[in-house]
């Protein structure tokens, strides 16, 4: 449901927009960004998913400008929190305008992780969500360094 001004859905924009979404897999890639890895990245990770037999599990991912957050559907439970400044790259698949990704580095590791998500929906808004997110987090640290 969309708010009645621009103003309201700035305000949900801080607060975070939800996306439930399959999660289809994740792949380590070995650079931060670039259409040519996203594309095989996505490829391998909907070939494993299409092997694995199982339901793909329900997901609640939440798009803010602190980073975006996953939440298993059903059990209400946190899977994964990733800081705003820790994602390198998403993207959408060009052919099928279904599978949502994000390249994201580990606060682990360090490895680079790919992960993916299939909408129930072409063209579901997740990316240009996730773009919003960076600047309204470009723009609150720019306010900040300002304000000091």
């Amino acid at each position: 449901e969309l708010p009645e001004s621009w103003a309201d859905m700035q305000k949900k924009k801080l607060e975070g927009m939800c996306f439930t979404l399959k999660y289809l897999g994740m792949t380590l890639v070995e650079k931060k960004k670039g259409e040519d890895m996203a594309a095989a990245a996505i490829r391998r990770i909907v070939a494993t998913a299409r092997v694995g037999a199982r339901k793909k599990k329900k997901v609640i991912l939440t798009v803010s400008p602190r980073g975006i957050s996953l939440q298993d559907a059903k059990k209400k439970e946190m899977v994964e929190n990733i800081s705003i400044y820790r994602i390198s790259y998403c993207t959408t698949e060009k052919k099928k305008n279904k599978v949502f990704a994000y390249v994201a580095q580990s606060q682990e590791s360090g490895a680079l992780k790919k992960n993916a998500f299939l909408s129930p929906k072409k063209k579901i808004a997740v990316t240009l969500t996730v773009a919003q997110a960076f600047q309204m987090a470009l723009d609150l640290k720019k306010k900040a360094h300002a304000g000091r």
